[in-house]
């Protein structure tokens, strides 16, 4: 009991600091959620493809997907990361993410965002996933992304290479691209206040 005692005594402040502590508290307790809130961070928690298009530089990538064959059977998550088993999913989609977040907020991305090694072999696999019945005869069944990378076969992708986005390499390369927008993280009320004279659209007309 008493190093339970001392664990309080350290948290709790001094009496004449907890009115201060009390406030500040509730102050980055209030800029936390408001950044959760903006980011949309508890969408990351789903699987579905409009998450990726929170940040923008993605909606090329988001509009080549859904208009190919592929944006009528699979998400993107069914593509690029792991589906073998549970923890490897959100192991991937948890750092991935954190990866990405960081680096789309610090704007840190390249002009021609490239796949990484690791995004390279979960891709390849998940082709072999899905169109095992087409490559289970064919040496291509065993090849990965380290093999590849080796000289040992080739990915999928080195043939099929506009699936299923296309030629899109940049923001330049799709810049009227019609992708549905995302909605206002602004209140209606405050969205009034700010902009009386427009009205609010959730997304483009196509």
């Amino acid at each position: 009991m008493s190093s339970v005692k001392k664990l309080i005594n350290w948290i709790v402040p001094p009496s004449n600091w907890r009115v201060t502590v009390v406030i500040l508290l509730g102050i980055f307790s209030g800029i936390f959620l408001l950044v959760v809130h903006i980011s949309k961070a508890t969408s990351y928690l789903s699987d579905k493809p409009e998450t990726c298009i929170n940040c923008h530089v993605m909606y090329p990538h988001y509009a080549s997907w859904a208009k190919s064959s592929h944006g009528q059977v699979t998400t993107c998550v069914d593509c690029h990361i792991p589906q073998d088993n549970f923890f490897r999913k959100y192991y991937v989609k948890g750092t991935d993410g954190m990866a990405h977040t960081t680096y789309f907020t610090f704007r840190w991305e390249p002009q021609v965002i490239q796949i990484k090694s690791r995004g390279v072999g979960v891709v390849q696999e998940n082709c072999i996933r899905c169109h095992l019945d087409l490559v289970d005869m064919v040496q291509l069944v065993e090849v990965t992304g380290k093999t590849a990378a080796m000289g040992d076969g080739k990915l999928c992708w080195e043939c099929h290479r506009e699936t299923p986005h296309g030629t899109v390499k940049s923001l330049s390369a799709a810049p009227h691209a019609l992708v549905e927008r995302l909605p206002t993280v602004l209140p209606s009320w405050i969205e009034q206040l700010v902009r009386p004279s427009q009205k609010r659209t959730d997304a483009i007309p196509k």
